[in-house]
């Protein structure tokens, strides 16, 4: 799955993280591949300010996408 995973992809948090105060459905930025699998996700609010910078493995997270799929 991490190949699916890009640096600057928009994602969604899989899972609750109650010790970061986090919930299933938060939305962050990739900003860098840590190890294979492993992605430094940042969450931001509306004004840009960054409330969560953390680790977190591929299958927490899901990749969301803005237009519509390539049909070959």
């Amino acid at each position: 799955m991490s190949n699916l995973i890009h640096v600057l992809d928009v994602v969604a948090l899989l899972e609750d993280l109650p010790e970061r105060n986090l919930r299933r459905g938060q939305v962050g930025t990739v900003v860098e591949e840590l190890a294979p699998g492993v992605f430094e996700v940042e969450f931001s609010d509306n004004e840009g300010r960054t409330y969560a910078l953390l680790a977190l493995r591929a299958e927490q997270l899901l990749v969301l996408h803005h237009q519509p799929a390539q049909v070959a």
